[in-house]
């Protein structure tokens, strides 16, 4: 299993791609008001804040606090043509085939001294323009492929069996439809498994305003925005980067005022990381004790057994049971004491689906 899922942060140049990714990870890669030409790709890992491990950590006081983990890559810019190879092309497309979900950052502020590549700030334009480069580059992708297959001297039975299917997607493609909004059979889908389409991965669409705007809950083009990501069950945030920055660099007693005066509960870049957890349909499971509080991440719906494997091939191999609690309980009662009294600690088989929020402890033999 990968230790951390991964994610791309897109978007044409000057948008705040790198100052969002410099929120999230902690970083301090240098940003720029002008075109910089930068080819270059910043890789970075960021926890996903949970509220949840914040509260067992200060019930158990471990030595170690591990937060679920995101990597991010952050990416040059994107410019009309990049499909065609304008820009640097291929470069930027390349270094996001392999990731799991997508972050597209739009404009919406307004700031003569940062510079628009198209000279106006127009979000709806820009969002177009992104998707299109993404539908292009995948509509290249099988256009190439379908040429080597019917060229290649040797057809395999496999290969032959993908051409209607990519000939399928190819015509969606060209009526402007992503590969995401594609019935696939299961077959089908088992013969493109190598393929990475970038139409084809769950995205986040955050929307970079300026503190009027933000403040105003409004900004041109939001109507449309809001329409166009809803019709593709695209989730979107709308942020104001700069405020965020201020917000990391305030005292925790400043913090809560600045969130009382702006009428926000938490960092937007929270918010953030919650949604692209979720919208990978993941789920975090805890295990916890005086060395470690610490969540792990899985897909909904796997079994204990499978869950066990997470953290060691040990447990998998070699399982026995689960012992489970539901954090709402312990975080009501207030002490593993307590569940234990009320009747609320379980014992549960290889086959239980591992819920969101459960705190396990696994017994197993190898």
């Amino acid at each position: 299993m990968k230790l951390a899922l991964t994610c791309g942060i897109i978007g044409l140049p000057m948008v705040g791609k790198t100052t969002l990714f410099n929120l999230m990870t902690n970083s301090d890669i240098q940003t720029s008001k002008f075109f910089s030409g930068k080819t270059e790709t910043n890789v970075g890992i960021a926890k996903i804040p949970d509220e949840r491990i914040d509260f067992l950590s200060k019930l158990y006081k471990p030595k170690k606090t591990t937060y679920a983990q995101l990597e991010l890559m952050d990416v040059p810019g994107l410019v009309q043509g990049a499909s065609q190879g304008q820009g640097i092309g291929n470069q930027f497309l390349d270094s996001i085939r392999k990731v799991d979900a997508i972050v597209h950052v739009v404009r919406a502020f307004q700031d003569k001294d940062v510079a628009h590549m198209e000279d106006t700030v127009n979000p709806v334009r820009d969002w177009e323009t992104l998707e299109m480069e993404l539908l292009f580059a995948d509509l290249e992708l099988i256009e190439t492929r379908i040429e080597r297959i019917n060229t290649a001297r040797k057809k395999t039975k496999e290969n032959e069996a993908e051409l209607p299917i990519l000939h399928k997607l190819k015509e969606a493609l060209e009526d402007n439809t992503p590969i995401s909004k594609i019935e696939l059979k299961p077959e089908e889908q088992e013969l493109l498994h190598n393929y990475d389409f970038f139409t084809d991965k769950p995205m986040i669409a955050v929307i970079n305003l300026d503190e009027a705007q933000f403040r105003a809950g409004d900004y041109p083009g939001k109507e449309a925005l809001v329409e166009i990501t809803t019709a593709k069950d695209i989730p979107l945030l709308e942020l104001c980067v700069l405020t965020e920055m201020e917000i990391s660099q305030l005292s925790e007693e400043d913090r809560e005022l600045f969130f009382a005066e702006m009428g926000i509960t938490q960092p937007g870049i929270n918010r953030l990381a919650r949604m692209i957890y979720e919208k990978l349909g993941l789920v975090s499971f805890f295990t916890v004790g005086e060395d470690e509080v610490r969540a792990w991440t899985i897909n909904a719906n796997t079994n204990a057994k499978k869950a066990g494997s997470k953290i060691h091939s040990d447990i998998e191999r070699g399982f026995i049971r689960a012992e489970v609690i539901k954090y709402g309980d312990l975080k009501e009662l207030g002490s593993m004491t307590q569940v234990k009294e009320k009747g609320l600690f379980r014992l549960e088989g290889k086959e239980y689906i591992v819920l969101d929020s459960d705190i396990i402890n696994f017994r197993f033999n190898v």
